[in-house]
Protein backbone atom coordinates (compact mmCIF):
# COMPACT_ATOMS: atom_id res chain seq x y z
CA UNK A 1 0.00 0.00 0.00
CA UNK A 2 1.33 3.50 -0.61
CA UNK A 3 1.84 5.80 2.35
CA UNK A 4 -0.43 8.28 1.42
CA UNK A 5 -3.50 5.63 0.81
CA UNK A 6 -3.05 4.31 4.43
CA UNK A 7 -6.49 5.19 6.19
CA UNK A 8 -4.85 7.59 8.92
CA UNK A 9 -3.42 9.65 6.21
CA UNK A 10 -6.57 9.38 4.12
CA UNK A 11 -8.22 10.88 7.57
CA UNK A 12 -5.33 13.55 7.67
CA UNK A 13 -6.73 14.50 4.35
CA UNK A 14 -9.92 15.11 5.29
CA UNK A 15 -9.40 16.78 8.54
CA UNK A 16 -7.34 19.40 6.60
CA UNK A 17 -9.44 20.19 3.66
CA UNK A 18 -13.00 19.75 4.80
CA UNK A 19 -13.22 21.01 8.21
CA UNK A 20 -9.32 22.54 8.64
CA UNK A 21 -9.49 20.26 12.37
CA UNK A 22 -5.33 21.18 12.50
CA UNK A 23 -5.55 19.51 16.05
CA UNK A 24 -6.83 16.14 14.52
CA UNK A 25 -4.53 16.85 11.43
CA UNK A 26 -2.00 16.51 14.34
CA UNK A 27 -3.43 13.29 16.44
CA UNK A 28 -4.12 11.26 13.65
CA UNK A 29 -0.51 11.58 11.98
CA UNK A 30 1.10 11.50 14.84
CA UNK A 31 -0.28 7.60 15.16
CA UNK A 32 0.62 6.90 11.47
CA UNK A 33 4.12 8.21 12.48
CA UNK A 34 4.81 6.30 15.71
CA UNK A 35 3.26 3.15 13.74
CA UNK A 36 6.50 3.66 11.33
CA UNK A 37 9.15 0.84 11.68
CA UNK A 38 12.55 3.10 13.16
CA UNK A 39 10.23 5.98 12.38
CA UNK A 40 12.21 9.72 13.34
CA UNK A 41 12.06 13.03 12.69
CA UNK A 42 13.25 12.88 9.63
CA UNK A 43 10.41 10.58 8.20
CA UNK A 44 8.46 12.86 5.69
CA UNK A 45 5.21 12.53 8.35
CA UNK A 46 7.23 14.91 10.54
CA UNK A 47 6.77 17.74 7.85
CA UNK A 48 2.96 17.52 7.69
CA UNK A 49 2.51 16.91 11.20
CA UNK A 50 4.37 20.42 12.40
CA UNK A 51 2.49 22.51 9.38
CA UNK A 52 -0.85 21.01 11.10
CA UNK A 53 0.56 21.93 14.62
CA UNK A 54 1.94 25.76 12.76
CA UNK A 55 -1.35 26.03 11.60
CA UNK A 56 -3.51 25.13 14.25
CA UNK A 57 -1.05 27.96 16.24
CA UNK A 58 -1.51 31.09 13.87
CA UNK A 59 -5.31 30.24 14.10
CA UNK A 60 -5.59 30.40 17.71
CA UNK A 61 -3.23 33.88 18.07
CA UNK A 62 0.07 32.17 18.57
CA UNK A 63 2.01 33.69 15.76
CA UNK A 64 5.75 32.94 17.30
CA UNK A 65 4.84 29.58 17.75
CA UNK A 66 3.22 29.20 14.02
CA UNK A 67 5.65 30.91 12.18
CA UNK A 68 8.90 28.82 14.50
CA UNK A 69 6.09 25.39 13.32
CA UNK A 70 5.81 26.52 9.93
CA UNK A 71 9.46 27.15 9.06
CA UNK A 72 10.58 23.73 10.34
CA UNK A 73 7.56 22.34 8.49
CA UNK A 74 8.96 23.95 5.30
CA UNK A 75 12.55 22.85 6.31
CA UNK A 76 11.49 19.47 6.94
CA UNK A 77 9.66 18.96 3.09
CA UNK A 78 12.84 20.50 1.62
CA UNK A 79 14.97 18.06 3.14
CA UNK A 80 12.62 15.28 2.55
CA UNK A 81 15.15 11.69 2.52
CA UNK A 82 15.60 10.51 -1.96
CA UNK A 83 14.25 6.65 -0.34
CA UNK A 84 10.70 8.99 0.04
CA UNK A 85 10.12 9.83 -3.63
CA UNK A 86 7.20 8.09 -3.98
CA UNK A 87 5.36 10.56 -1.82
CA UNK A 88 5.75 13.29 -4.12
CA UNK A 89 3.73 11.60 -6.61
CA UNK A 90 0.44 12.03 -5.29
CA UNK A 91 1.46 15.31 -3.17
CA UNK A 92 2.72 18.56 -4.88
CA UNK A 93 5.24 19.33 -2.32
CA UNK A 94 6.71 22.41 -3.68
CA UNK A 95 3.04 23.41 -3.50
CA UNK A 96 3.18 23.13 -0.07
CA UNK A 97 5.70 24.59 0.24
CA UNK A 98 4.86 27.74 -1.76
CA UNK A 99 1.61 27.76 0.38
CA UNK A 100 3.56 27.62 4.01
CA UNK A 101 5.84 30.82 2.91
CA UNK A 102 2.57 31.94 2.10
CA UNK A 103 1.34 31.68 5.23
CA UNK A 104 4.76 32.92 6.69
CA UNK A 105 4.51 35.87 4.95
CA UNK A 106 0.70 36.98 5.95
CA UNK A 107 2.04 35.95 10.02
CA UNK A 108 5.00 38.66 9.46
CA UNK A 109 2.83 41.32 8.28
CA UNK A 110 0.08 40.38 10.71
CA UNK A 111 -2.72 39.38 8.34
CA UNK A 112 -5.54 37.28 8.94
CA UNK A 113 -5.15 33.61 9.17
CA UNK A 114 -5.37 31.74 5.63
CA UNK A 115 -6.18 28.28 4.97
CA UNK A 116 -5.36 26.31 2.12
CA UNK A 117 -6.28 22.57 0.64
CA UNK A 118 -3.89 20.29 0.58
CA UNK A 119 -2.40 19.81 -3.60
CA UNK A 120 -3.37 16.46 -3.97
CA UNK A 121 -3.42 14.14 -6.68
CA UNK A 122 -7.47 12.64 -7.96
CA UNK A 123 -6.90 9.02 -6.92
CA UNK A 124 -5.81 10.36 -3.34
CA UNK A 125 -9.25 12.64 -3.42
CA UNK A 126 -11.42 9.89 -4.47
CA UNK A 127 -9.92 7.56 -1.81
CA UNK A 128 -10.23 10.52 1.04
CA UNK A 129 -13.84 10.86 -0.04
CA UNK A 130 -14.35 7.37 0.93
CA UNK A 131 -13.02 7.69 4.27
CA UNK A 132 -15.42 10.47 5.42
CA UNK A 133 -18.65 8.63 5.84
CA UNK A 134 -16.72 6.98 8.76
CA UNK A 135 -15.28 9.72 10.55
CA UNK A 136 -17.00 12.76 12.84
CA UNK A 137 -16.45 16.35 11.64
CA UNK A 138 -17.24 19.06 13.75
CA UNK A 139 -18.20 22.36 11.76
CA UNK A 140 -15.60 24.49 10.65
CA UNK A 141 -14.34 27.39 12.26
CA UNK A 142 -16.21 26.16 15.39
CA UNK A 143 -14.54 26.99 19.13
CA UNK A 144 -14.95 23.23 19.06
CA UNK A 145 -12.21 23.14 16.60
CA UNK A 146 -10.25 26.08 17.26
CA UNK A 147 -9.41 25.43 20.85
CA UNK A 148 -9.54 21.62 20.79
CA UNK A 149 -6.89 21.05 22.39
CA UNK A 150 -8.46 22.93 25.81
CA UNK A 151 -11.56 20.64 25.61
CA UNK A 152 -9.71 17.70 26.73
CA UNK A 153 -8.14 16.14 29.64
CA UNK A 154 -4.62 17.83 29.76
CA UNK A 155 -3.78 16.40 33.42
CA UNK A 156 -0.91 14.02 31.95
CA UNK A 157 0.56 16.60 30.44
CA UNK A 158 0.76 19.22 32.78
CA UNK A 159 2.14 16.47 34.98
CA UNK A 160 4.76 15.32 32.54
CA UNK A 161 5.77 19.59 32.45
CA UNK A 162 5.91 19.41 36.08
CA UNK A 163 8.05 16.20 36.36
CA UNK A 164 10.75 17.82 33.51
CA UNK A 165 10.32 20.95 35.80
CA UNK A 166 11.69 19.22 38.46
CA UNK A 167 14.37 17.19 37.09
CA UNK A 168 15.71 20.24 35.22
CA UNK A 169 16.24 22.13 39.20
Amino acid sequence: MHPYYHPLFLQFIVYFNDNQDYFECHEVLEEYWKEQENFSKDHPLTGYILMATGLYHWRRGNTAGASRTLNKAITRFREMPVQFDDYLKEVSIAEIIMQLEHCLTRIETGEDFYSFQLPISPGLQVEAEKSKPRMVLLPKNSTSVIHKHMQRDRSDILLQREEKKKGSR
